[in-house]
């Protein structure tokens, strides 16, 4: 899955750098999440990004709003399916591709937050820890954490007894409670060894993967 917006102030001709970061490699429920975020070269909230990690839920929801009016953003998805089916490392990559080829210009340059990077028909660079210093990595961070929080929010009504809208799919005690009480959902990632375990002590609960 893939998505983009496009504010008017940019041209699609443009050539232009992006950052790009992901969400939820850790997890063991969920997709993983990535964002491709282009910033203007005016932008006045750009003392204001930083980790999403470093932020508050709510301050991130709220310069989300700011990076998506004022930015070049692009979100691609990889599912939990494809996660077991690749691994997380090729998942997260391909989550990225997706990402960056959904924004709508050309882009003449890409920076990946990490020590690894996509194949993609442009030119990239990892940075490390560059969620921390680049300030268009920031943005992506921010995007493509409330977006996988949005959607770990509405796992957690569709499958009670895991509190994915406070662990977002991590392995906290009450999820880890409801793995072993109810067994893994269809976006539990069966490749992760506690999931693995959970299933050989439970049933699977046969209920459709959450919509997006």
């Amino acid at each position: 899955m893939q998505t983009a917006s496009c504010p008017k102030r940019f041209a699609k001709t443009n050539k232009l750098h992006a950052g790009v970061d992901e969400a939820g490699r850790g997890p063991l429920a969920g997709p993983v999440v990535a964002a491709a975020v282009i910033l203007p070269r005016r932008c006045g909230f750009l003392d204001d990004l930083n980790d999403s990690k470093a932020l508050t839920e709510a301050r991130r929801v709220e310069l989300a709003v700011e990076i998506r009016k004022r930015a070049l953003v692009a979100v691609g998805i990889a599912e939990p399916e494809e996660i077991d089916r690749l691994n997380i490392l090729h998942a997260t990559m391909a989550a990225m591709s997706r990402a960056v080829l959904s924004l709508p210009c050309v882009v003449e340059r890409c920076y990946i937050d990490g020590n690894r990077t996509p194949r993609l028909p442009c030119p990239t660079t990892a940075l490390v820890g560059g969620d921390s210093y680049d300030p268009a990595i920031m943005a992506a961070s921010i995007i493509a954490k409330t977006v996988r929080d949005a959607i770990m929010i509405r796992a957690g009504r569709r499958y009670p007894g895991y509190a994915f809208a406070s662990n977002k799919g991590y392995g906290a005690p009450a999820h880890q409670h409801g793995l072993r009480t109810l067994g893994p959902t269809p976006i539990h990632r069966y490749s992760f060894a506690p999931v693995r375990q959970a299933l050989e002590g439970a049933h699977r609960d046969l209920f459709e993967p959450v919509a997006e």
